[in-house]
């Protein structure tokens, strides 16, 4: 089993930025692919951004692209995610994900076993 915890959520206005980030604990030796998604009220749950397991790859959104940033501290077991230049429609409850069964940065939710509870972020006008 693996637990994730997001943190650094919050209020912003449009322009600024936040700095995530998601704690892993647990069976963390064999986590492979790490990512973020999120969801905005009444709307499906969407990716965000993907990082591999050695952090040389990335793979973004096209709404998020030259925006965010995202990395990963394999040591911390710890994922980010950098967001500048927020919009408001960025507000959304973002969760990180970790995935065992390939190393290979990934869009899709199905390469994910492990889901967080999510943080909060509201950008305003």
């Amino acid at each position: 089993q693996v637990q994730l915890v997001e943190s650094g959520g919050g209020l912003v206005q449009a322009g600024g930025s936040l700095r995530l980030s998601c704690a892993a604990s647990g069976r963390t030796s064999s986590v492979g692919v790490r990512g973020w998604f999120r969801q905005a009220p009444g709307k499906e749950r969407e990716f965000v951004a993907t990082i591999s397991q050695s952090g040389g790859s990335t793979y973004y959104a096209d709404s998020v692209k030259g925006r965010f940033t995202i990395s990963r501290d394999n040591a911390r077991n710890t994922l980010y995610l950098q967001m500048s230049s927020l919009k408001p429609e960025d507000t959304a409850v973002y969760v990180c994900a970790a995935g065992f069964s390939t190393n290979s940065a990934r869009s899709s939710p199905g390469y994910y076993d492990y889901w967080g509870q999510g943080t909060q972020v509201t950008v305003s006008s």
